[in-house]
């Protein structure tokens, strides 16, 4: 499946208030932090327990998705355009060694 399909795809079950663009970008952020927060707890307990990754990381990995493609529509952008967008910083960073780091402009 490509990005875009997918976007466009989970657009259609996208119910959350959009009276205006900060409160539609408010009300994603906080998903986006809580399903992410989700999935740092079940890495917590991988460790804390020893077990196996499993399906249910998987699936907040999904919420997470959700939340990154809403967000770039309410941006007005598309997840293939960031993802490209990404891959080319990383490649300027790569052969310019300095993909280590921190800072934005390496």
């Amino acid at each position: 499946m490509e990005l875009s399909d997918y976007q466009s795809e989970a657009r259609k079950t996208a119910i959350y208030p959009k009276k205006s663009k900060i409160e539609a970008v408010s009300y994603l952020t906080m998903g986006l932090t809580g399903e992410a927060g989700e999935f740092a707890n079940k890495v917590k307990k991988v460790i804390r327990d020893g077990t196996d990754f499993d399906k249910a990381m998987v699936d907040e990995l999904g919420d997470v998705l959700w939340y990154l493609s809403q967000l770039a529509e309410e941006l007005g952008t598309d997840l293939d355009s960031i993802a490209a967008a990404n891959l080319e910083k990383l490649r300027k960073r790569y052969e310019s060694g300095k993909i280590s780091g921190s800072g934005d402009y390496r």
